[in-house]
């Protein structure tokens, strides 16, 4: 059996999972820290992906040292973003046929992400996709977010749900740190970081894509 137990509710994260828009600010990032003489290394970046804002401006303010130098390096980094982002927000691959195939099946879905979530509903109604979900929890809605358990807890409550019987789809390493904290099944869809062993042992399946998760969901109805 794929799962442990029945699923009745599936929640998303929504940066890099979602929506393309990991890489684009890894870029800025990067190239705003090093017009600034203040290069990250990756290892220093990845300690930023899946947080909070004020846990970001927390490491960053550590980084650079202070607060002028932060504002100068949020400048670059807002200009360097819309160019690279000058596009439009991309979904993911295979998001629009999972969440298609999760409506047949009638599970009710919400988004948790780390982002501010007036942010995070702009930039899903700019994907075209707001409207697919019944709830948002952004990381300003709770007290402590990822890796902590609160972002889940509080989306298994909305929607009505045990978070144990709730599938949570993620990217980042504190993402399925704090499903796993949840009591949730998740899997992992890699982007910018790969699952570690530390990944492997709290998430059920790693996957590929969007439609790989399909795939393995896919399989359980055919096998029910």
């Amino acid at each position: 059996m794929p799962f442990p137990r029945p699923i009745r509710a599936v929640v998303f994260d929504m940066d890099g999972l979602l929506l393309d828009t990991e890489k684009p600010v890894r870029t800025a990032s990067l190239a705003a820290a090093a017009r600034l003489g203040r290069p990250m290394d990756e290892a220093t970046y990845a300690l930023l992906i899946g947080r909070t804002f004020p846990t970001v401006r927390s490491l960053l303010l550590e980084h650079f040292g202070g607060e002028a130098e932060l504002e100068a390096f949020w400048t670059a980094f807002r200009g360097i973003l819309a160019d690279v982002s000058a596009g439009g927000i991309a979904l993911m691959p295979g998001v629009v046929e999972l969440i298609d195939h999760l409506d047949a099946r009638g599970l009710p879905l919400a988004v948790c992400t780390s982002t501010g979530r007036e942010r995070a509903l702009h930039h899903l109604a700019k994907a075209g996709i707001s409207h697919r979900f019944r709830h948002v929890v952004g990381g300003d809605d709770v007290e402590r977010g990822k890796p902590h358990p609160d972002p889940y807890l509080k989306a298994a409550g909305l929607l009505g749900q045990d978070p144990a019987h709730c599938l949570a789809l993620e990217d980042s390493h504190n993402g399925i740190r704090a499903a796993h904290a949840a009591g949730m099944m998740a899997v992992m869809v890699p982007d910018l970081l790969p699952a570690t062993d530390e990944m492997r042992g709290l998430c059920l399946h790693v996957a590929d894509d969007l439609h790989a998760v399909r795939a393995l969901l896919a399989r359980i109805d055919a096998a029910a």
